[in-house]
């Protein structure tokens, strides 16, 4: 698991955060803030908050034509398995499931299709401890 945690945030750029709240005080907008503060690219994505989320175009749904390479899961644990699915279809690298999400078919759906798997962690957690 720490190989694919530091693998994802050192060597993957680009995020979609599936969930991501225009509410500043939302876990879900803090990371992605975070994200984008450390140089990530962000693509926000949720069809309830309007076109544009922290200064980037927020989608409905994943854009397959982004160059995605994680999709960051702000959802509930019984929710991810569609959202893994379309990770896989997209060609992202890989899944990370925020803390307290677990989804482990999804996660062995996600590997057999050769994405890196992280699961029940925070970015903002991990990337001090790298």
């Amino acid at each position: 698991m720490d190989d694919d945690i530091r693998y994802v945030l050192t060597e993957l750029k680009t995020w979609a955060v599936v969930g991501c709240s225009p509410q500043p005080w939302r876990d879900s907008h803090r990371i992605a803030s975070m994200l984008q503060g450390r140089g990530y690219r962000l693509i926000p994505v949720n069809p309830e908050a309007g076109e544009e989320l922290l200064g980037e175009r927020c989608y409905d749904a994943l854009p397959a034509d982004q160059g995605i390479e994680v999709v960051d899961l702000f959802r509930r644990s019984s929710a991810v398995g569609k959202h893994v699915d379309e990770a896989i279809a997209i060609g992202a690298k890989a899944v990370w499931m925020q803390l307290g999400v677990i989804d482990h078919d999804a996660a062995a759906r996600a590997r057999a299709a050769g994405l890196r798997v992280v699961m029940d962690r925070c970015p903002a957690i991990e990337l001090p401890r790298l």
